[in-house]
């Protein structure tokens, strides 16, 4: 039984609408999907719909962008009920400021590469939070680099002189908002090195006394030795462990299904959350 916890759509960074993903995951054998898109719940609607024609488990999310002591932290907040929620007004705060953001690199891009701000926009869907993914499939487009990895690695890099910082709230208070939304809380690859530096045992401490749920065990950026360092860190504080792709479609070389998440993990998340249900397939 497969269960793919994290995945994207072209709400966000992904380069399929919901219904494809939900369609490549029942093909792929997926029992139960994962939809995560960053900072919005548009694709819960459309992923339901197709959900259900295709008898694909369901598990609607979210994942947050934050930042603790200048480093990055991916929260995924599973189940919230997101009607009049602070971390829907969080969300759509940060939505905006990915745009305005995108939009200052896209200029700063557009000095020295072949691409327009029209250009960004037309690589992202209808509705999608527009962000850097954006900026490098332009930037692939245009033939300046061969993929979405290139770019991050070169162009769109943090020490480039493109790159603009992104505002973004505390794990801590995210963890908060997640929970009084009736949301279940994951840190999302914790431990992933290859991305930048990772979260030290302070910040783990601090996010567990807020009230995180759980731990992005499985997953491609964690390295084998750091998954069992989380596997003790979960056990030793009974957070829930979950596994997944981190699926974007043709953005990543990511895989559905490449990781998954235990069906009694998944239960457990499942209890845990009172803002929205889980579709069962």
């Amino acid at each position: 039984m497969t269960i793919d916890a994290h995945t994207h759509s072209r709400r966000s960074d992904g380069t399929q609408a919901p219904a494809e993903l939900i369609a490549d995951a029942a093909a792929s054998g997926i029992a139960v999907l994962g939809l995560t898109d960053h900072d919005t719940v548009s694709g819960w609607d459309e992923s339901a719909r197709a959900a259900r024609e295709h008898g694909v488990g369901l598990l609607r999310g979210m994942e947050v962008s934050c930042r603790w002591e200048g480093i990055s932290v991916h929260l995924l907040s599973y189940l919230h009920d997101p009607r009049g929620a602070e971390l829907t007004a969080t969300a759509d705060a940060a939505r905006e400021a990915r745009l305005r953001r995108t939009r200052t690199m896209a200029e700063r891009l557009a000095e020295d590469f072949p691409i327009t701000w029209e250009g960004v926009r037309a690589q992202a869907g209808d509705g999608a939070t527009i962000g850097r993914p954006h900026l490098a499939d332009a930037l692939v487009a245009a033939g300046v680099v061969p993929d979405r990895s290139a770019a991050f690695a070169q162009i769109l890099s943090g020490a480039s002189k493109y790159y603009v910082s992104l505002p973004t709230i505390s794990p801590v208070d995210a963890i908060r908002m997640v929970r009084e939304a009736g949301g279940v809380s994951v840190f999302a690859h914790p431990m992933a090195a290859s991305r930048g530096r990772v979260v030290p045992r302070e910040g783990f401490a601090q996010m567990i006394a807020a009230g995180l749920d759980g731990l992005e065990v499985d997953h491609r950026d964690n390295p084998p030795e750091a998954r069992e360092r989380l596997r003790a860190i979960a056990a030793d504080n009974g957070l829930l462990t979950t596994g997944s792709s981190d699926y974007h479609g043709a953005g990543k070389p990511n895989r559905l299904g490449e990781h998954s998440t235990a069906p009694e993990q998944l239960a457990a998340l499942v209890e845990r959350a009172s803002g929205s249900d889980f579709l069962p397939g």
